[in-house]
């Protein structure tokens, strides 16, 4: 008949004929080893017994977490994101038709406010804030403010634009410039037409942006700003349509110096 032991039943060492004490004393070191594993494993099965409610209640918000995150992503801002994208399509065709066409105001107000049953700009980027097309709906809404002289809501929603787009970037940082300008605050139009010019460096928005931060400088005394700022178009971008006369603003910077 099988005899069955107990967990933690310790067995007397035996010294057969012949067995040094050194195995004997590994032998029971080893015991002990196991032993100790016995009573860790022991805890740990009470640890569980006790506390399965509890962990099973984590197990279960995680799980729940991550099935509402992946939920959430399909059933709520995929859809959202592909419903903004179809309310965006009207308003940016107001809003292409307004840059290439006549009747400029009138379109860029339906692409602002909608028309044909849709959103305009103003109700995508307040409604779809947290997809793409939201989004670009503050840069739309923005450049549409600042073509139809609203300048404090151009710097709004062109401030709440946010893009890694070497160009688009800085013609966004560049619109708020340009609404500073007109609204008279210099300091701030610098700043982002400094701003613009920082964002990416490109033969398109970077000389366009340096003649403009250099014209305000100059404005405001800093002849030093404007003087480098037409330096580096003429050195930098010697083909840009800022450089054709850029040696008679380089003098009339350093006539200032």
């Amino acid at each position: 008949m099988a005899t069955y032991k107990k967990r933690g039943y310790k067995a007397k060492p035996v010294k057969e004929k012949g067995e040094s004490i050194d195995a004997l004393e590994q032998e029971s070191t080893t015991a002990e080893v196991f032993n100790t594993l016995d009573d860790g494993a022991n805890k740990a099965e009470d640890f569980v017994a006790k506390n399965q409610k509890g962990i099973f209640v984590i197990i279960g918000l995680a799980a729940v977490i991550v099935l509402g995150y992946l939920g959430y992503n399909k059933f709520v801002a995929e859809p959202k994101a592909e419903e903004a994208m179809n309310e965006m399509y009207t308003a940016q065709k107001y809003f292409d038709q307004a840059v290439n066409g006549t009747s400029k105001d009138s379109l860029y107000t339906l692409a602002l406010n909608g028309g044909e049953g849709k959103y305009g700009l103003v109700d995508i980027a307040n409604e779809y804030g947290g997809t793409p097309a939201g989004n670009l709906a503050n840069y739309y809404a923005g450049m549409a403010y600042l073509n139809t002289k609203d300048y404090t809501n151009a710097v709004q929603f062109l401030s709440d634009f946010k893009t890694d787009d070497a160009v688009l970037g800085p013609i966004a940082k560049g619109g708020i410039g340009d609404a500073f300008v007109q609204l008279n605050q210099p300091e701030d139009a610098l700043g982002y037409y400094e701003q613009a010019i920082n964002v990416s460096t490109n033969d398109y928005t970077t000389p366009m942006y340096l003649f403009k931060a250099a014209n305000v400088a100059q404005n405001l005394g800093q002849s030093n700003k404007a003087l480098e700022y037409y330096k580096r178009i003429k050195t930098e971008f010697s083909n840009a349509d800022q450089a054709k006369n850029i040696d008679v603003f380089i003098g009339r910077a350093e006539s200032k110096n």
